[in-house]
C-alpha cells in the first residue's frame, strides 16, 4: 500500500517539473506541494534507512524549489530566473528526458528512483583529507594525481595520444589506507565523486542489480568530471563459474564490465577507483579492466613516525623526535589502522592516571594535576574529591608521555600476518606495481 504514496509522489514531480520548465509557476506550485505531502507520507512507512535519506534529500530540493515559486508568485512576478544559479541548483535531477510524453512514462518513474537510491553515494561534503595527511605512498599519490588532478587543471597535456588513466585498483593488506587514500582524492580532486558499496548496487529484484551499475555510470557521465569509488570490490567481483556465485552477480559483473569498457560512451573524463584485501578473489577480466594496479603496502619507518605525529595532533604531550623514531622502530609491521588503535588507546592513558591518582597539584594558573606524593606542592585528594568541591572544571590530565606508547605497545600486536603480507607481494610480482 505504502509504495503507492511514492509512485503518487513520482507522478506529482513529474508533472510539477513540466509546468516549471514551461514557466507555468500557478500550476507548479500546487502540483510540487501534492507530491511533498505524498513523500511525507510515503516516509513514515519506509523502513529502508538509505531510501529514506534519498527521499529526504530530494524532499528538500523539490521543498526549496516549491518556496522559491511561491515568493514569486506572492510577488506577482513573471517567476523565478531559469538560468539563475538558484533554479539551476534546485532543478530537480529526475525530470523527463522528452518532456513527458506517453511512451516515457512508465521509464521515468523508476529511473528515478534508481537515482534516488544512488543519491546518497554522492559525497557533496569534501572529507578534508588532504595529501599531506597521507603518510608515505609516494607513487600511489603520484599516479593518483597524475589522473585526477591534471586533466581537470591542464587538459591541454592530454593532447594526441596521450590519455589520462580510466580505472585505478589499489589493493593491499587491511588497514594501509585505501579507503584513507580515496578520502584524499575527493578533498584534492574537483570533481563529483560517488562512493559505493557492494550494499549500495546489490537489489533483492530480479534485473535491479545491473540497472544500479547502469544508472551509477550514468549519473557519473552527466556529472563529469567524476570519479566513482568501489570499496571491498572483490564482494561485488569474485571470480566467475565458482559454486557459490548467484546469477544476480554474474549479471552485475557483466554489466561493470561493459560499463567499465565505455562502448559508446565517452568516458574520458569518468574515472573508477576501487579497493580490494584479496585481488586474488578478483574476476580476472575485471582484474584487466584496472590499467593501474597499485599495491598499498604496509608503512614504511619513515611513514609509521608521521602518522604517530598525526594522530596525536595538538595533544598535549612531552615525546620527542627520537622517541618518535623509537615508536617507528618498534612498530615494524603494523598497519596505518594498527597504529591508529594504538595511538587512541595511549590518548587515554593520561584519563585513567587522573581518575586513578591519589595526589594532586595546582599549577600557576589554577589547574588540578594528577602527581606522585613526592612532588612539591601535591595535596592527597582524589578525583571525586576534586569534583566534589565544585573544581571539576578545573581538572587536567597530564601530558602523554613515552611511557605511555611504552605501556600500551606492551600489549598490542600487529593486526596482518606474514601470510597475509606474503600474498600481496606474490600479486605484485604477477600483476601490479609498488605504491
Amino acid at each position: 500500500m505504502y509504495s503507492n504514496f511514492k509512485e503518487q509522489a513520482i507522478e506529482y514531480v513529474k508533472q510539477a517539473v513540466n509546468e516549471d520548465h514551461a514557466g507555468n509557476y500557478a500550476k507548479a506550485f500546487p502540483l510540487y506541494m501534492n507530491a511533498l505531502e505524498y513523500f511525507k507520507t510515503h516516509l513514515k512507512y519506509e523502513k529502508n534507512p538509505k531510501i529514506k535519506e534519498a527521499i529526504t534529500q530530494k524532499f528538500t530540493e523539490y521543498l526549496r524549489r516549491a518556496e522559491e515559486i511561491r515568493a514569486v508568485l506572492d510577488d506577482g512576478g513573471p517567476g523565478p530566473a531559469q538560468n539563475g544559479d538558484a533554479a539551476v541548483a534546485t532543478r530537480p535531477k529526475t525530470k523527463p528526458k522528452d518532456g513527458g510524453g506517453e511512451g516515457g512514462d512508465g521509464e521515468d518513474p523508476e529511473q528515478a528512483k534508481l537515482r534516488a537510491g544512488l543519491n546518497s553515494a554522492i559525497i557533496r561534503e569534501k572529507p578534508n583529507v588532504k595529501w599531506n595527511d597521507v603518510a608515505g605512498l609516494e607513487s600511489a599519490k603520484q599516479a593518483l594525481q597524475e589522473a585526477v588532478i591534471l586533466p581537470v587543471k591542464f587538459p591541454q597535456f592530454f593532447t594526441g595520444k596521450r590519455r589520462p588513466w580510466r580505472a585505478f585498483l589499489l589493493y593491499g593488506p587491511p588497514g594501509t589506507g585505501k579507503s584513507y587514500l580515496a578520502k584524499a582524492v575527493a578533498t584534492e580532486a574537483d570533481s563529483t565523486f560517488f562512493s559505493v558499496s557492494s550494499s549500495d548496487l546489490v537489489s533483492k529484484w530480479m534485473g535491479e542489480s545491473e540497472k544500479l551499475v547502469s544508472s551509477l555510470f550514468q549519473m557519473a557521465r552527466e556529472s563529469a568530471p567524476s570519479i566513482i569509488f568501489i570499496d571491498e570490490i572483490d564482494s561485488l567481483c569474485g571470480q566467475r563459474g565458482e559454486g557459490n556465485e548467484s546469477e544476480a552477480s554474474r549479471r552485475i559483473k557483466t554489466e561493470l564490465l561493459v560499463q567499465m569498457q565505455g562502448v559508446g560512451h565517452n568516458d574520458q573524463k569518468v574515472l573508477v577507483l576501487a579497493a580490494t584485501n584479496t585481488p586474488y578473489a578478483l574476476d580476472q577480466a575485471i582484474r584487466r579492466r584496472f590499467d593501474k594496479r597499485i599495491y598499498i603496502p604496509l608503512p614504511d619507518l619513515k611513514a609509521r613516525q608521521h602518522m604517530f605525529k598525526v594522530h596525536l595532533g595538538d595533544t598535549p604531550h612531552n615525546l620527542t623526535e627520537s622517541d618518535f623514531e623509537s615508536l617507528a622502530r618498534k612498530t615494524e609491521g603494523f598497519s596505518g589502522s594498527d597504529i591508529s588503535v594504538c595511538v587512541k588507546d595511549v590518548l587515554f592513558e593520561p584519563v585513567r592516571k587522573t581518575q586513578d591518582a591519589m595526589f594532586f597539584f595546582q599549577t600557576p594558573n589554577g589547574m588540578w594535576m594528577p602527581c606522585g606524593p613526592k612532588q612539591q606542592g601535591a595535596v592527597q585528594i582524589t578525583m571525586q574529591e576534586l569534583a566534589g568541591q565544585g573544581l571539576a572544571g578545573k581538572i587536567l590530565p597530564p601530558p602523554i608521555s613515552k611511557t605511555d606508547f611504552d605501556k600500551v605497545l606492551a600489549r598490542q600486536r600487529p593486526t596482518v600476518s606474514k601470510a597475509d603480507l606474503e600474498v600481496h607481494e606474490r600479486f605484485t610480482r604477477e600483476f601490479g606495481e609498488e605504491g
